[in-house]
């Protein structure tokens, strides 16, 4: 038997394969089904399953895909409501992969339709955990996502209540040698993992886990609903896309068409994926600057709302392919009005002197765009105004425009983004990017 994990470190997310006798069964499998096809053609196995843990919030699934391509089976919990073709996996459901055998167990708690999958050997034995966003290494998934998205709702005071039940008398029961997979790692927003491993044991998880240690219920509710980060605007929009099966992935990056930077429609927003340095050299009059990164597709999701039609713009159509396949990674493709290849613009971001500013910082209005949880472990500067990067564009309107702006972040990702999203709606005053020189104040 073999057991594979696929891990895209830019969302965080880890898919599986479990093979047994040229039989493959998948479990949350992202997007791109290539990956999955290329393992199955290496080990001479036919996919034959697919399992969602639930509908999946942060990544779009191509869970229906694949089932178009190969026939194979999908497999959810009937809470789900499900509109693809599928069959229901609930407590004690098998399924059988040659002699190995994949167990369902309901829990409840990160969404109410959540189940996680547990997987017994040839003999019967208790081997590996495969526990979707319900528990992770060191943590545990958050219950607020699913307030407002999928066809259950729920209070996230009820889910977390839910998940407790499912971690004390189903989980928390389970031989302590069986291996723990979930499907995020550290950085995901499904939870507030930071742990580096993407594996661990159920008797790891019983001794370390700061989650697994209370044993409070209303305690356990108070600690985990407390210090969880922002929601992405994506994410009841990749619940409901997940619920109904995603388009095929190849047909819909490709229909992405190209346009010269002339041919702009007037009023569409314009994502700018260069680098910061040469967005600020030269850029297109009211462009976004999110540079290609470790975590775009996620920044883009929290910055550009599900129903809004945008362009993506790189320097080369490599990057420009690549932001593409990124952004539908999330279900984003499908409002890229087109994609534009451009070096230069001719807006010129201001020359900002940090000199200047250090010498009367108050002189300027500061604007902080890190999320609540870390400006509740200090201000840097006490008279910076508070706005998360997620809520900038709907609050632009707080932002005085007596002085000169200067943004601010942790490290100068999100300050980039900020600047350029405030200097496409205030030409009163110059806004400048502290960047990365916040460093040296923060320390």
């Amino acid at each position: 038997m073999i057991i594979h994990q696929f891990y895209d470190k830019g969302l965080a997310h880890a898919s599986y394969a479990v093979v047994r006798d040229n039989k493959l069964i998948l479990i949350d499998p992202a997007r791109d089904p290539q990956p999955y096809y290329d393992f199955a053609l290496l080990h001479e196995a036919d996919i034959v399953g697919v399992v969602e843990t639930h509908p999946h919030a942060d990544f779009v699934s191509a869970h229906l895909e694949i089932y178009q391509t190969t026939g194979a089976t999908i497999y959810c919990s009937k809470l789900v409501d499900a509109q693809y073709p599928h069959q229901s996996f609930d407590e004690d459901d098998v399924i059988h992969l040659a002699d190995v055998r994949l167990k369902a167990i309901n829990t409840p708690g990160h969404s109410p339709d959540s189940i996680c999958i547990l997987l017994q050997d040839e003999d019967g034995k208790d081997v590996a955990l495969f526990t979707g966003d319900t528990l992770f290494v060191g943590d545990v998934g958050r219950p607020d996502l699913r307030e407002d998205a999928g066809n259950i709702t729920a209070k996230k005071e009820e889910l977390a209540a839910q998940l407790f039940h499912s971690l004390h008398n189903k989980l928390m029961h389970l031989p302590e040698h069986v291996i723990v997979y979930p499907a995020h790692g550290p950085g995901s927003l499904c939870g507030k993992t930071t742990n580096p491993d993407l594996q661990s044991t159920i008797g790891r998880e019983l001794k370390e886990n700061y989650a697994l240690q209370i044993t409070d219920k209303d305690e356990f509710i108070k600690v985990l609903l407390t210090d969880q980060s922002f929601v992405p605007h994506y994410f009841g929009f990749d619940v409901d896309m997940n619920k109904k099966g995603a388009p095929s992935f190849a047909p819909s990056v490709e229909a992405v068409t190209l346009i010269e930077g002339d041919d702009i429609e007037k009023g569409i927003l314009i994502v700018d994926t260069r680098a910061k340095e040469a967005f600020r050299k030269g850029h297109l009059k009211g462009a976004f600057n999110l540079q290609d990164g470790e975590k775009f597709e996620t920044w883009l999701g929290s910055i550009i709302e599900p129903y809004e039609w945008y362009y993506l713009l790189a320097d080369n159509q490599d990057a420009l392919d690549t932001v593409i396949k990124k952004a539908a990674k999330i279900g984003y493709e499908q409002k890229v009005k087109a994609g534009i290849i451009a070096d230069e613009g001719n807006v010129k971001s201001a020359n900002f002197e940090l000199d200047v500013f250090k010498s009367n910082p108050d002189k300027y209005t500061i604007v902080d765009v890190r999320n609540r949880s870390e400006v509740d472990h200090g201000k840097i500067f006490a008279h910076a105004l508070t706005i998360p990067l997620p809520e900038l564009r709907k609050r632009l309107h707080e932002i005085s425009t007596g002085k000169p702006i200067v943004v601010h972040c942790a490290g100068g990702y999100r300050s980039a983004a900020a600047t350029s999203i405030i200097a496409a709606r205030i030409n009163s005053v110059p806004v400048y990017d502290l960047s990365d020189a916040i460093n040296q104040f923060s320390t």
